[in-house]
């Protein structure tokens, strides 16, 4: 075999992201929000379907059995509306967060036979659900003003919030909980220890904020989101942003994307950066060229070092994702992307990536 046909094989060999179908009796005009796994036959990825102009669809609820994505049943939950997060502390413990056409919230739960709808905290509007350690958090806000609260017992207790506004949470345990969000001087990233928020501004430029922190030990945090912006046309893209701790201080980390937004970091088996996705990725072309932006990285992959870039595969009849939520499979390599792609004439569809084979 000569060395051209030993390297074409490598490359034909070497792992990439894939297009995952959704079943079949999904109705047009779907998206998916979030997606959580527990191994390579059991994961669950939320959102809507029959999402129209002037109608707001119904809330969607996938299962990977470990061959296909099949729809779930909801039954007794006839509202309208869409589900926003989903999180789970073990598979008999699944928590999906929702919202319903008149703006109320939904609390949704799987015991590991059957979703039912749970009372939700009185007069909170929930965004996302986060669990990890045997923890459950929920956010939101009430009246105007950020809650967070914790799963305790059969009820939900309030808890601290730090300054400015959290996105998103990385929940160690019931003392190790790390928090992503803005304050007024910039990006920033809280602590909890148990008893106190110890928050930290990691990007102090206006108008910069990240949505997904990942707390690998204490002196090694990620977190991720989009750099801030003074000044430029309207609708001018907006830069990503990916900062790092080292146990002493938080410190900006170079990627290979000039514009877009990090929207979620995932672990690979060791519980070490694996994978960071970035929305609607663009890079600066050479000089001269026309258009002067080009598609960047969809994924980024870390092996400890350095990025490796990859891009999501095409699927006919639909254009790239707008939305990319990673979750990684346990105890593997694998990992799963979903989100909503552009479809034909204005559309919109439910897209599903993964990477690995488990």
């Amino acid at each position: 075999m000569t060395l051209v046909a030993v390297m074409s094989s490598a490359a034909a060999e070497a792992p990439s992201w894939q297009h995952v179908p959704v079943p079949a009796e999904v109705r047009p005009q779907a998206g998916l929000n979030e997606a959580v796994a527990f191994g390579p036959d059991r994961a669950w990825a939320v959102g809507a379907d029959a999402v129209g102009r002037q109608a707001p669809g119904f809330p969607l609820v996938l299962r990977w059995d470990g061959t296909a994505w099949k729809r779930q049943s909801l039954p007794g939950i006839r509202w309208q509306g869409e589900l926003l997060s989903i999180a789970a502390t073990s598979p008999t413990a699944v928590w999906a967060v929702g919202r319903d056409s008149a703006g109320g919230t939904r609390l949704l739960r799987h015991d590991g036979k059957a979703w039912t709808e749970s009372p939700p905290p009185g007069g909170v509007a929930l965004t996302r659900v986060a669990a990890g350690g045997g923890e459950t958090w929920l956010i939101g806000s009430r009246a105007g003003a950020q809650v967070l609260l914790r799963r305790d017992g059969s009820g939900w207790q309030d808890m601290p919030v730090p300054p400015g506004y959290v996105y998103g949470l990385h929940v160690k345990a019931a003392d190790d909980v790390w928090a992503a969000g803005a304050a007024d001087s910039g990006a920033a990233v809280s602590h909890w220890n148990g008893q106190a928020w110890e928050q930290k501004i990691v990007d102090g430029f206006p108008r910069s904020g990240v949505s997904s922190v990942l707390a690998v030990s204490p002196t090694e945090v990620w977190a991720g989101g989009t750099a801030g912006f003074v000044g430029g046309p309207p609708g001018r893209p907006i830069p990503p942003l990916l900062v790092r701790f080292d146990g002493q201080a938080w410190s900006k980390v170079t990627v290979p994307a000039d514009f877009g937004s990090i929207t979620s970091l995932a672990p690979d088996s060791s519980g070490g950066l694996g994978w960071v996705s970035v929305a609607r990725s663009l890079k600066w072309a050479p000089p001269g060229s026309n258009p002067p932006l080009i598609p960047g990285p969809d994924f980024l992959a870390w092996n400890g070092q350095s990025f490796a870039e990859h891009s999501e595969p095409v699927v006919a009849g639909e254009g790239d994702s707008s939305t990319l939520r990673l979750a990684p499979v346990p105890g593997s390599e694998t990992a799963w992307s979903v989100g909503r792609a552009a479809g034909p004439e204005g559309t919109f569809a439910p897209r599903i990536l993964r990477f690995g084979n488990n």
